[in-house]
């Protein structure tokens, strides 16, 4: 006996409306504005680190630049601290960009310190 053929019944699709959410452009703007005084603060600090990282390994002869690292990680792992201190709000701060200051804070900081104790720009 042959099947049938199942009939497909078409129904009538839902109409879906997008209504984007509102969008407060100033505060948008401020907000950016602030993350990019922490990150410059940041870098600052990176760069006085890096420094300071450099002239550790420099003075002290076989694990200098462990003491370097370390200064950097510890610096890193308080940034919150630090710039509470210095009388930024922590709570306008979103994770997400303090991850990417972390980061760069990093690289910076041990990229100076290397940079620094090699030959051209030895200190």
């Amino acid at each position: 006996m042959a099947k049938k053929k199942r009939r497909i019944i078409e129904q009538p699709e839902e109409e879906y409306e997008f209504t984007p959410t509102e969008f407060n452009e100033r505060e948008f703007i401020l907000k950016d504005l602030y993350m990019s005084k922490i990150f410059f603060v940041v870098m600052v600090l990176a760069v006085i680190v890096g420094i300071v990282g450099a002239l550790i390994t420099d003075r002290v002869d076989q694990y200098g630049w462990i003491i370097a690292t370390v200064i950097s990680f510890a610096v890193c792992l308080s940034l919150n601290k630090i710039l509470a201190l210095l009388k930024f709000r922590m709570d306008m701060v979103e994770t997400k960009s303090m991850l990417g200051n972390y980061l760069m804070f990093l690289a910076l900081a041990l990229g100076l310190c290397i940079l620094f104790i090699n030959e051209p720009f030895h200190i």
